[in-house]
């Protein structure tokens, strides 16, 4: 893949469509749409109750929309080429051995069911041997190698101060909810999850071999270490303070700070000692609390919790009743599904994870054409301009902050499809033992990997998802946008469909990425990825004063009864589906100003951009996922990234005819105007 990396002023030159448009279909599924709503009324009922309709929850879904449509889609096609390789032998330390033994284990149930939880017993046994606390400090890191963290995490990433050299950091970690909230909070249903977790625990000690009366004291051992843990955690919205999760020092300054860890001996475990000088730890409270714990609770209690964190993540590589009870609490109580994912897919899933680069290659190479990235290329070139002009035009920042927005936006990297180079596997053993051995060896794996970064320059080339990826993302540290091919079709990509339908779709997707690197986080970083302050001090206030009328709208938001979105935790997902809307459409009228597109299906080019925006957020979602996402997730819910973000776009009003008394309408002064 060519990089994409061209002036400013270059990119102004490229504002026109590439591309005839006569012939291209509008690209707008009619049958999506419910008509009996008027889009003035309930805008998202009326571009995607037709699509809710056609796509009901299966009991395998918790939440079921488009991403998830086009991964199903996606999903299959890694099972014709996975399977296909699964199906023959292969030479010995070939990718494709790597690939089809793997998957062969995954699918071998009859003996997953005849091992049942024997191939972790030896580890069981190596945390029940622990016989002093001392011990912990070099136990924990090589448990966290084969793929059991407790107490806290590790990785290596670019310093957010010196983004060209890798760093070795810290991050809050252990609670086995994963939201600090469901160890916390006392509402009625917050409290009834709490205590199905405590019966799940139990139950998974029992099948793992211990008496009921073991379990039940180990479970309490585990709420006792997890609450403590929960209570010291930071908020999600104090995880987007990127200062504050900040904390750069010396190895002797962390023994210092967390003196119940001995801390060269835990680099040592990890082959790091004298490699790791200096660290940022990410959240001094948390680990600070972890020390803590590890001197103030007993011996006991610390194997518990460690056998636990043992048992809870490698439920899904043992057993069918492991799985099943497993699913039955993460599944069922938690989210609201009622059937398991089916085992194939289970399959796919780790040889994706596991070897994610090596099928993403042969993914690229038979399901993503090349005409796609060129166009894909060109949308990006217009969506960078049109940003370009918007900056510019903003009333509300000074030229001295504009000029390094400009500078910013021109320094972009942008990923397409695929990376230019293969990650190489070749040090990976994928032997026929057990299913769980091999994952341990792929986790070591994985560390290794990481690890090789310490000392070196940051790789600005590598990939941060996988090829077949439905997704994309913004890295600040590196200030670069990435879109996997995965994402690359339907509804977000159409080859057959016309401007109004693409940049309403990936358009908008490319436009929310690149304004992450000016939402509330990724403003702080400048053109280079460091974190540094590149704002005058009004157009910061200005800035702030801005996104708090989105605080505040999406916080007024109720998404089920008694129970309000979290206006600060989204704020950042919110500023760039807001920025994404304004240039991709400032971009899609650029590019056709000079041949503007007709009327199809009886709609207009405007309609069809923002109906092709609202299909990207199409779902079906139970109500428990309802409360698990707002808790968890810093995007809004399907149906608000529609209904709460169109309301502020000006262009929306004039498309569809709405005006004041209409329940979708929003005031003028009362509306967010950031882009």
């Amino acid at each position: 893949m060519r990089k994409v990396i061209l002036p400013f002023i270059a990119l102004a030159l490229m504002t026109t469509a590439c591309n005839d448009q006569k012939g291209q279909k509008s690209g707008i599924d009619l049958t999506n749409l419910d008509t009996n709503v008027s889009p003035r009324v309930d805008f998202y009922q009326y571009a995607c109750g037709g699509w809710q309709e056609k796509n009901p929850l299966t009991g395998e879904y918790s939440r079921f929309g488009s991403f998830d449509q086009l991964g199903e889609n996606n999903r299959k096609q890694l099972r014709e080429l996975i399977a296909g390789i699964a199906a023959s032998q292969h030479q010995a330390g070939t990718v494709e051995q790597k690939i089809g033994d793997l998957y062969n284990m995954a699918m071998d149930s009859a003996k997953l069911n005849q091992d049942g939880y024997a191939p972790i017993k030896a580890d069981l046994a190596r945390i029940a041997a622990l016989r002093s606390k001392e011990e912990l400090s070099t136990f924990i890191p090589q448990l966290m190698l084969d793929g059991t963290d407790g107490y806290f995490t590790i990785y290596v990433d670019a310093d957010p101060m010196s983004s060209t050299e890798n760093l070795f950091q810290t991050y809050q970690y252990g609670i086995s909810l994963g939201e600090r909230e469901y160890y916390i909070d006392n509402d009625e249903h917050t409290t009834s999850i709490r205590e199905a977790y405590k019966e799940h625990v139990a139950k998974m000690f029992e099948l793992c071999g211990f008496t009921a009366e073991q379990a039940a004291k180990n479970m309490e051992a585990v709420m006792r270490i997890e609450t403590r843990l929960a209570k010291a955690f930071y908020t999600n919205v104090q995880l987007r303070d990127p200062y504050a999760n900040y904390n750069k020092m010396t190895v002797d300054e962390l023994q210092k700070l967390v003196p119940q860890i001995d801390w060269h001996a835990y680099l040592a475990a990890l082959g790091l000692d004298g490699k790791v000088t200096e660290l940022s730890v990410g959240q001094k409270e948390p680990l600070i609390e972890a020390g803590k714990i590890i001197a103030e609770e007993p011996l006991a209690s610390h194997v518990a919790y460690l056998q636990w964190k043992l048992i809870d993540g490698t439920a899904g590589y043992l057993s069918d009743d492991l799985y099943a009870q497993n699913f039955e609490f993460y599944g069922k109580v938690l989210s609201g599904k009622e059937e398991p994912s089916p085992r194939w897919k289970r399959a796919v899933g780790i040889v994706n994870g596991v070897l994610g680069e090596a099928v993403g290659q042969m993914y690229v190479k038979q399901y993503f054409p090349p005409e796609a990235k060129e166009r894909m290329i060109t949308l990006v070139r217009n969506l960078q301009t049109a940003l370009g002009e918007r900056i510019q035009a903003l009333p509300w920042m000074g030229d001295e902050t504009k000029a390094k927005a400009l500078e910013k936006l021109a320094a972009f990297r942008v990923k397409i499809g695929y990376p230019d180079k293969w990650r190489d596997y070749s040090g990976l053993d994928i032997v026929r033992d057990t299913y769980y051995d091999n994952v341990k060896r792929a986790n070591r794996f994985a560390y290794d990997y990481m690890f090789d970064k310490i000392g070196k320059p940051v790789d600005r080339d590598e990939w941060h998802m996988t090829p077949q990826t439905v997704n994309a993302y913004y890295n600040p540290t590196t200030n670069e946008i990435c879109f996997p091919a995965g994402i690359l079709q339907y509804p977000f990509f159409d080859m057959q469909a016309d401007d109004a339908f693409n940049y309403g779709a990936i358009g908008v997707v490319i436009g929310h990425e690149m304004t992450h690197g000016f939402d509330d986080q990724g403003r702080q970083f400048d053109k280079d990825g460091n974190l540094k302050d590149w704002w005058t001090e009004e157009d910061a206030a200005r800035f702030q004063e801005r996104a708090q009328v989105m605080v505040n709208f999406f916080d007024s938001i109720e998404v089920a009864p008694g129970v309000h979105a979290n206006g600060r935790f989204t704020l950042g997902e919110n500023i760039a589906d807001h920025g994404g809307l304004q240039v991709s459409f400032q971009a899609f009228k650029n590019a056709t100003k000079d041949a503007p597109l007709a009327v199809k299906d009886g709609l207009t080019p405007e309609q069809r951009f923002f109906l092709a925006y609202a299909t990207v957020w199409a779902d079906n979602i139970r109500p428990e996922e309802i409360l698990v996402r707002t808790k968890s997730d810093p995007h809004s819910l399907g149906r608000w990234r529609v209904n709460g973000a169109l309301p502020q776009i000006g262009a929306w009003y004039d498309a569809f005819g709405v005006q004041p008394g209409d329940p979708m309408y929003v005031a003028p002064e009362d509306r967010v105007s950031i882009w």
